[in-house]
């Protein structure tokens, strides 16, 4: 097989075409995205956008790069000089490896909104996958996949998880041992 990294097939894209996805939970502060604004405008853009294009619609969506995106639309002198047209490498993939992939390449730069990685792992959840597809794909241990479930709240996310008793803490066994023996 003769494969070929989406990187080696850049396309100007006009940003009029480039929509951002519901889901990507990374966040920037407002001092990083000065420093990203500085460094398009000192470097240019030295890294496409990764997008997933949508024939029916004729736009693409993107999967990672959003930040970047957003300095052309906010700063005109960054949309003037790149022509209204930003460098995007496309992927082919449905949407659940397309929100693994945004979530691998967050995870290896920086930080997540918590909330918003909660909502990707119950609509991962939502449409079938696993625990342990999530953990492979997301990079996420089992721990870290129950807390996010755990901040959603839906029970449904819970169908496949086998709990164990509950315990009684030692100062409850002695009063019910004791209100057994005066019964």
């Amino acid at each position: 097989m003769n494969y070929k990294s989406p990187v080696y097939s850049v396309r100007p894209v006009p940003i009029e075409k480039i929509v951002p996805n519901s889901y990507n939970p990374n966040a920037v502060a407002p001092p990083e995205m000065k420093l990203l604004y500085d460094s398009i405008k000192e470097d240019g853009y030295t890294m496409p956008i990764v997008c997933y294009y949508n024939k029916e619609e004729d736009h693409y969506i993107i999967v990672d790069g959003f930040h970047r995106y957003r300095i052309m639309l906010d700063y005109p002198d960054i949309y003037e000089r790149e022509q209204g047209k930003i460098p995007v490498s496309v992927i082919d993939k449905p949407l659940d490896k397309r929100m693994a992939s945004t979530i691998r390449h967050n995870r290896a730069r920086g930080s997540h909104d918590v909330e918003l990685m909660s909502n990707i792992v119950k609509e991962l959840s939502e449409i079938g996958r696993s625990d342990a597809w999530i953990s492979k794909h997301l990079g996420m241990d089992k721990d870290e996949i129950l807390r996010l479930k755990q901040i959603t709240g839906l029970t449904t996310l819970f169908k496949d998880v086998d709990f164990g008793r509950a315990w009684i803490p030692e100062e409850d066994e002695e009063d019910e041992q004791n209100r057994v023996k005066v019964g």
